[in-house]
């Protein structure tokens, strides 16, 4: 009867292939807590959008129920008229 077996089982592992495979464990464990922390991050978000939606909501149905006040418009004054002036002197209309 054949018994297979892997190799690491067979060899023993230099310390570079252990040191590696250290790596890549620890690589492992970081790039797990960090995808946590970005689905931690990404229900915060979705938590303050649903917050300030509700806040918004709330605000254009206060609004909605309670107009602000109109206030009459004022009324543009009169556009003044210009003064015609009568030159009764010659000199008066030329300039001289």
């Amino acid at each position: 009867m054949l018994i297979m077996t892997s190799k690491s089982q067979t060899k023993p592992q230099t310390p570079e292939q252990l040191a590696r495979l250290e790596k890549q464990r620890l690589a492992k464990i970081e790039g797990a807590q960090a995808l946590a922390q970005v689905d931690k991050e990404y229900v915060d978000v979705r938590r303050n959008m649903e917050r300030l939606k509700a806040l918004r909501l709330a605000k254009e149905a206060h609004d909605a129920a309670n107009p602000p006040p109109v206030e009459p418009k004022k009324k543009k004054a009169a556009p003044k008229k210009l003064a015609i002036v009568k030159a009764t002197e010659p000199e008066a209309v030329t300039g001289e």
